[in-house]
């Protein structure tokens, strides 16, 4: 039976993350790095895909899972009519000055009574294609494919099982423990004594890192756990952050929505400068700046910039199909890589230019030479908005002209003004002032749907999109003029009285009415836009208290939606189920800026 998505904590490295669910099985692991072929893919296949589990044996076992506190070390409690066992599972950092060995480390342990566990690790690597062979000596076992080796050390023996994986059985009572460390073949076998000393090493780091968190609000845990979230979803060596750690998690259970988030795409440059910037992680808020720079160097030949890349930076994989996986509960084609890079995106020149402007005004200032490429890129920009795109729903349908784009394109154009203005840089100025209002006067003219009261999807449609709630956020349109007030009450609406809110969560926009290319399919309400909702409402209540507490009710009953460890996926599907990949970025970073705003707000009003 397939675990649910929202069945899973995550524990990671800052170089790749395995997801461990509640039944104690790590059922995703890409290894060496986010954007790797999978090790462990059990949650595409259950047969073919590899798993990594540790359980207590006793059919009536009812598990728990949380985060010790603080950190990114999860805990497993087993309970059994035998007694109470528990799993610790994590990967140590490695430090810039202090490398060590890549490990999963899971460390079981005795609680009370005595409780009998399996151990079956299988892996299949590279995405269950490449065969292995195992074999075992006084350690552990060691997996040797064509591509890739890894060996299980453990602290009791291991057998080998007939699928080419191992097997272990285990008692354990009151302060006993064993220790499994899959890792790389040259790596030292570790003793439990040892793995305990790694475990209060990694506390201590994920300790030390989030004490630099500055939020002190009302939802001081729920924001912390996502910038915990958002650490560990940040490639070290170079800042990036992958908008998730798996691929092809289905936006409808059983649909063909299948995508590949392993990458880092330039749209969410802005929101991840201002979450960590606002909570105080001006490290992380710089190195995803220095991302960024060197990303616009390498533009393409017609100036254009790449709308994702790997987080070594380069473009991602060519998307293709792996026909020999199944798919989440029967959800195909699963897919690796991501076509949408080849799309023109208009929107990410917005985004890329308020978070430079963000990062300016309060982190450091850039530099010249990056201001050189700015202005370039913000000429591009006033050369090519009218052109119709993709969007930022990354649409595989026609290209149109879609409001939110054009709207980014007023963004870019809006804050290299300031820019040049708050440095004295120079710049095009009376060019750019002419396109930045032009770019207002045709939203406004050719944006606004007055048949449905409200900022339309694109010129071409007149349906409602979710992302239109940014308006305000950006300063393009005051959180209280009457036509943003109208379309968050327009969007707020359920979809039978033509809104796009499911008790008040919003779904992007309405799929069956939008040509994007792929089978008309119902999807879940979108995460990040029930967040962007909680911020315009917030806005709009710094004057009318009414919605202000609409917002309050929305971002609390949206806490009631995180998993058991307060990991959010992309989407909610109609039960409250987790869609998309998980967990995703841009829920954790949207979350971080409206309880930051909400709890701003809130405050100025007691």
């Amino acid at each position: 039976m397939t675990v649910p998505i929202e069945d899973h904590a995550i524990i990671g490295d800052l170089r790749t993350i395995a997801l461990v669910g509640r039944d104690g099985a790590i059922d995703w692991f890409c290894y060496p790095f986010f954007d790797s072929p999978s090790v462990f893919a059990q949650l595409l296949d259950e047969e073919k895909g590899g798993h990594f589990k540790v359980w207590a044996t006793h059919p009536d076992t009812v598990r728990k899972q949380l985060y010790w506190p603080d950190t990114n070390v999860v805990l497993t409690r087993f309970y059994t009519e035998e007694g109470v066992g528990e799993m610790l599972d994590f990967m140590p950092v490695p430090l810039p000055h202090h490398p060590i060995p890549r490990r999963i480390i899971r460390h079981v342990r005795g609680g009370r009574g005595r409780v009998r566990f399996e151990l079956h690790c299988r892996p299949a690597f590279n995405y269950a294609r490449d065969p292995h062979t195992v074999s075992l000596d006084a350690h552990g076992a060691l997996f040797e494919s064509a591509t890739l080796s890894l060996r299980l050390t453990a602290t009791v023996p291991l057998e080998l099982a007939e699928d080419g994986g191992v097997r272990a059985t285990f008692e354990l009572s009151e302060g006993e423990d064993v220790a499994f460390i899959l890792q790389e073949p040259q790596a030292e076998p570790l003793t439990c004594a040892v793995t305990r000393e790694i475990f209060l090493r990694t506390v201590e780091y994920w300790r030390h890192w989030l004490g630099r968190c500055t939020y002190r609000g009302r939802w001081r845990e729920t924001v912390q756990r996502s910038a915990l979230v958002l650490k560990l979803l940040t490639f070290a060596p170079t800042g990036a952050i992958v908008a998730a750690p798996t691929a092809s998690l289905p936006e409808r259970r059983g649909g063909t929505r299948n995508w590949d988030y392993r990458y880092t795409w330039i749209r969410d440059a802005a929101f991840t400068i201002y979450a960590f910037m606002r909570i105080g992680f001006t490290e992380e808020a710089g190195a995803f700046m220095r991302w960024l720079e060197e990303r616009i160097h390498l533009r393409s030949a017609d100036g254009r910039l790449g709308v994702m890349h790997r987080i070594h930076g380069h473009e991602p994989l060519t998307e293709q199909v792996l026909p020999h996986l199944a798919g989440y509960a029967g959800s195909h084609p699963v897919r690796i890589g991501n076509d949408a890079e080849s799309q023109l995106q208009l929107d990410i020149y917005g985004e890329l230019m308020d978070s430079v402007y963000l990062y300016n005004k309060y982190g450091e200032a850039i530099s010249a030479d990056f201001w050189v490429h700015l202005r370039r890129m913000v000429n591009w920009v006033c050369d090519h908005w009218r052109e119709p795109d993709h969007g930022i729903w990354e649409v595989r349908g026609p290209v149109q002209h879609f409001v939110y784009s054009k709207l980014m394109c007023w963004v870019a154009v809006d804050r290299g003004l300031r820019l040049a203005d708050k440095r004295s840089f120079p710049a095009d100025r009376e060019r750019w002032l002419h396109v930045r209002d032009a770019i207002y006067e045709d939203i406004l003219s050719y944006g606004w749907s007055e048949a449905r009261g409200a900022f339309r999807l694109s010129y071409e449609s007149e349906s409602l999109d979710a992302a239109n709630l940014v308006m305000p956020l950006t300063f393009f349109m005051a959180p209280t003029d009457p036509q943003m007030l109208r379309t968050i009450d327009a969007i707020s609406r359920p979809p039978r009285e033509g809104g796009l809110s499911y008790d008040g969560l919003p779904f992007r926009y309405d799929a069956e009415s939008l040509q994007d290319g792929m089978l008309a399919e119902n999807e879940g309400t979108f995460n990040l836009c029930t967040f962007w909702l909680v911020e315009a409402l917030t806005r709009a209540g710094r004057s009318e208290r009414r919605r202000l507490e609409q917002a309050r009710q929305l971002f609390e009953r949206m806490l009631g939606y995180a998993n058991h460890v307060g990991l959010y996926a992309e989407q909610l599907g109609r039960r409250g189920e987790a869609l998309g990949n998980f967990p995703q970025a841009l829920t954790h970073l949207s979350l971080i800026s409206a309880a930051f705003n909400l709890d701003r707000t809130l405050g100025a009003r007691d």
